[in-house]
Formats: C-alpha cells, structure tokens, sequence
C-alpha cells in the first residue's frame, strides 16, 4: 500500500508518494482522475483535512477506501495519556481541535477561506504522529482510534454527498397537521396564532410576545407565579390555565424553528436531507453537525424520510450501548451477562439486582451521569454491590475528575482538564481564610466536573465502537455492486445508522450491518464475550421502527431527561 502525501493550493493539487521524493502538481479540476488512477493501485491519503478535497472527488464520482485525516488525528494525539508524552507540534496549524472548528465555522454570509497546509506541513506533521504512536505502549489501540476517526471523516463527507432521502411533500403534510398550513407571507402558521391568543387572554397581556423569555417571566410575574425561568420543566410545574397552550405553544414553536419550512428549504436538495456532519464536534468523540440538525430528527417527522422506490432502508442501533461497552471496558462478567438476551435492563431484573425494568433503567442511567440523589441515589449501592468492576470503573473515572486529573477512554482520546475558573475555585477553597461559600461552590465544580469524566469515559469508548462499526461497514456495502446499484451509508446518530439499499440486496445490507458490529466488538474488546445487540429492522420509511406517533403525547413528553442533553456544554467550559 502506497501511502500519498496531499496539499491543496487554490487551483493546484500537489501529491508525494512518502516512498519518495518527487512532487507531482496537478490542476484542481484534474485531481478526480489521477487521484482515481491511484487509488485503483492502492493508495492511502495522507492530508491535513478531508473536507478540502473529498467533497470534489464524490461529486465526481471518485470513492476512496481509505486516508489519513492528520487534523483529527493530531486533536487526539495532542492530549493522549497513551503517549509518553502529549504529541507537541512545531506548527499552530494543527492545534485547533474540532470542536473550536465547530465554533468558529458556522455558517455565514462572510465564512472565510478553510486554512490550508502546505505539503511540506502535512508530510512532517505525518512523520511526527507516526512515530509517537510507534513509542506508545498502547499503539495498536491507537492505530486502531486514528483509523476510524479518519474513515469517520470520509464517512461525514459520503453522508452529506449521498443524502438522507427525504419527501417534502409527506414534511409538508406533517407540518400542515400540526401548525396549519404554511403561512404565505411569514409570521406564524394558525395553530400558534390560536395558542398565542389563549396565552395572552389567560395572562392578561393582549401584546405578549412568548418568544421572548424577559417578557414571558414579566407576564407569569404579573399574574402571581414565581418563576425564575421559562423552561419547559419548570413551568410545568406551574398551576395557570395560561401554562397548557403556553407548553404546546413552546414546542411546536420549537419544532417550526428547528425542522419547519425554512429547514427543509435550506437543508433538503434533490430530495435528500443533506446536514454537514463534523466527525468529533463534542470533546468525547461524538460527531456534531455544523447545519441541519441531523442530530435532532423528532420522531414526529420522520415519516418524511422513505427510501425511493424499489430500495429500503435498513435502520439500526445498538440497544443500550454505553451500559454494554462499560461491562466491557471493566471486564464485568456479570454484567455481560446481564446484557445477553437483547434487554440489559430487563437483565438486571432477572439477575435479581432491582425489582423492575424501570428501576434499572433510572440506576444504570444513575451510574453512568453521577446520579446522587432521588431515586437513582437510593439504587446506586445495589448496582454497586452486583456490579462492582463496572461500578468502580467510573466511580474512579469520577473521582479523578474531582481531582483535575486526565482520564482515557479505551482507545485512546484524553478529556481535556477542567479550565481556570475551576482552579481558582479550588485555590479559593484551599486557603485559610475560606468560608463556607467557597468551599461549598469548590466541592460542587469538582462534583461536576467528576460527572463530566465519568460519562467521558464510556460515552467516549461507545463513541470508538460506532466508528469501528462504521468503517468495516462502509467497506462491506462497497463490495455488494456497482456504485450507482448497491447499498450505502445515508444517515449516522451516535449508536445509530440507516443504510439505503436496493430491495433485493437488503438481506445482505442487513447481514454486513451484523458482522460488522460484531467485527467492531472483537477489534475493542478482543476474546470478552459482551453482546452488543443491535435493533434492526428493514423499511420503506423512518417511522415504521417507531409505534405511531402520538402528537398529544409527544408534545407532553419533558424536553428534560436523565442524561445530559449535549457534552458540547464541557467543551466550552474546558
């Protein structure tokens, strides 16, 4: 396998076999061809980032099976605990990690230019991680990290190539049923111009504007409720015949905003839902989407997405992954054991650990957020006393996390420290003039920032796991036909995929979905005998793996939920 070296310079393409010495620059506009030519023969691409160039090669038809992304690489290798030393670059071109990318490269009318590497970077760059993960005692678990983050990032630039097949004409009628028709000349659709007219005779406020949280506290205030927020969790709690459309209000509000018309006309192309996927946009490793929402699908609209006519979709997740991939990552027997059968959470029942599924649902969920009080507080010492391998595994990710330490996931990706402000709350705490405040708010960032490290190292190493199933995957479809003829990745969501395939392949798309997770299980995890079951199903539209939808309970269930909604929070703080 020949490994090549590649730099983009505006119009020009500049190749190095890293067998040799000798340049080869080519016009842009050439690049599909040769670069196709190599990869018949068997070449790596080693590049700084796979967003400059790939994108071009798909649209012309040009796949490519393998590559180094040195960008997500170097994000990974700067912090790893694997490495005898953090990977230090000469140059502040590889520092900035893909989560600061994310938040420096929103969509904008005046977006800049992507820095570019010249080859020169890119080769020692190359050089660089290649002999400090040579060094590391942990090499083969990192080689095996680097490679699926970097087939993560020709797998982001596919998704968004190849598209989720999307009807508008199914999102219409959905959003039609739920808000009324689509208002010709903007503003709101019917049904929140009526909710808005029951919120402002029950509050008194003809002018009220909802959306706006001062003004909506200013009105609850004006009528006697004492509330310090306008979020849905709270206001439930309220007693006001203004709180029930106000909560609808909320929702479908949201809903319009996030997935209305404006999304589909922004988003959605040739009858495909197109987001931009960033492969580790959040510190943990999960991907994040720089447009779109592709993270964000509520059930309720996803009978809008329906495979064309004579393909299906083959829809799975891995059921209960974190839990799993914890039993792992400790070597619990007896949690893996609970696991086996498709139902961990009914495992822990039959094992004799809590008295129903719901309870080991909240104590697992407990485990794995830092749950300490309530009733996953109450269920903790069970899971501990039954699971003690497991339990301790993140018990001493938590408490390295109160300290300020580093902790790992499986692979190989390091947490980031906590940042200043958590220093000086612990410096403030530690000095004899300290009171009671101080040491109360130094105790509860420690506790916090534990939480975050527990969470780290298993939403993290699940996180590895759906990258290496991933990428065996990819590789599996490109097998079964023809490029325009065969199945192919369409749509990714942490622990779950869709494949578009064509109807008579689907037995075989669904089979390569199989193997490969059981091929990304033995590659992390070697001889431990841990079921990570997959949900599957094969189907012309989304929400067939869904009961129906019941929009009344849907808009009733809490936005809140055991988890943290996002990690991308920790990034910001760290």
């Amino acid at each position: 396998m020949e490994e090549i070296a590649v730099a983009v310079a505006d119009d020009l393409v500049v190749l190095r076999s890293l067998g040799g010495a000798s340049d080869e620059t080519i016009d842009r506009s050439a690049a599909p061809v040769r670069l196709g030519e190599l990869e018949r023969a068997g070449a790596r691409w080693v590049w700084a980032d796979t967003r400059e160039l790939y994108p071009e090669l798909l649209r012309a038809g040009v796949r490519l099976e393998r590559c180094v992304d040195l960008r997500l690489c170097h994000a990974i290798l700067a912090a790893s605990t694997y490495l005898a030393e953090p990977l230090q670059s000469s140059d502040t071109f590889w520092d900035r990690s893909p989560a600061e990318l994310l938040e420096d490269e929103q969509p904008t009318l005046l977006a800049r230019p992507m820095e570019r590497a010249d080859l020169d970077q890119v080769v020692a760059e190359h050089r660089l991680q290649t002999a400090a993960v040579a060094d590391s005692p942990h090499r083969h678990r990192l080689r095996l990290l680097l490679a699926a983050e970097s087939a993560g990032a020709l797998i982001a630039a596919e998704l968004h190539h190849h598209g989720l097949p999307f009807d508008v004409a199914v999102h219409d009628r959905q959003l039609t049923e739920l808000l009324g028709p689509k208002p010709r000349f903007g503003g709101r659709p019917a049904v929140l111009e009526g909710l808005l007219g029951e919120i402002r005779t029950a509050l008194g406020q003809p002018g009220l504007n909802p959306d706006s949280p001062p003004e909506l506290l200013r009105a609850l205030h004006t009528v006697g409720l004492d509330a310090t927020s306008t979020r849905q969790w709270e206001l439930s709690k309220l007693d006001h015949p203004a709180i029930a459309p106000l909560l609808t209000y909320k929702k479908l509000s949201r809903l319009l905003s996030a997935n209305g018309w404006g999304w589909a006309d922004q988003w959605v192309r040739d009858g495909r839902f197109r987001p931009e996927y960033v492969p580790a946009g959040v510190v943990t490793g999960r991907w994040a989407t720089r447009g779109g929402g592709a993270l964000q699908i509520p059930k309720l609209l996803r009978g809008a997405v329906t495979a064309e006519p004579g393909w299906r979709l083959v829809v799975a997740d891995a059921a209960q992954l974190e839990p799993r991939v914890l039993a792992a990552m400790a070597s619990d027997h007896r949690l893996a054991r609970a696991a086996r059968g498709g139902d961990l959470y009914q495992g822990l029942v039959d094992e004799g650990v809590v008295e129903t599924r719901a309870k080991a649902k909240v104590a697992m969920l407990g485990a794995l957020y830092g749950a300490t009080t309530g009733e996953s507080g109450q269920l903790m010492p069970r899971l501990i006393k039954a699971y003690p391998r497991a339990t301790g595994l993140v018990e001493d990710a938590a408490r390295a996390g109160e300290r300020g330490e580093v902790v790992t996931t499986w692979l190989g990706r390091s947490s980031p420290r906590p940042g200043p402000w958590w220093y000086e709350g612990q410096n403030a705490a530690s000095q004899p003039e300290a009171g009671p405040t101080e040491q109360r708010r130094a105790r509860q960032q420690a506790r916090d920032w534990g939480r975050f490290t527990r969470n780290f190292v298993v939403q993290g190493t699940a996180a590895e796991w759906a990258l290496c199933w991933m990428a065996d995957l990819r590789n599996r479809l490109a097998t079964l036909g023809p490029p325009d003829d065969r199945p192919y990745l369409v749509y990714f969501l942490h622990d779950e995929i869709i494949v578009h395939t064509p109807d008579r392949l689907a037995d075989q798309a669904e089979h390569s979905v199989r193997e490969a997770a059981h091929t990304a299980t033995r590659l992390m995890f070697g001889d431990f005998e841990i079921d990570l079951a997959l949900d599957l199903a094969t189907v012309t539209s989304y929400a067939e793996t869904e009961p129906a939808a019941d929009i009344a309970a849907e808009l009733e269930t809490s936005e809140e939920s055991l988890e943290p909604v996002d990690q991308t929070g920790w990034s910001a703080q760290a």
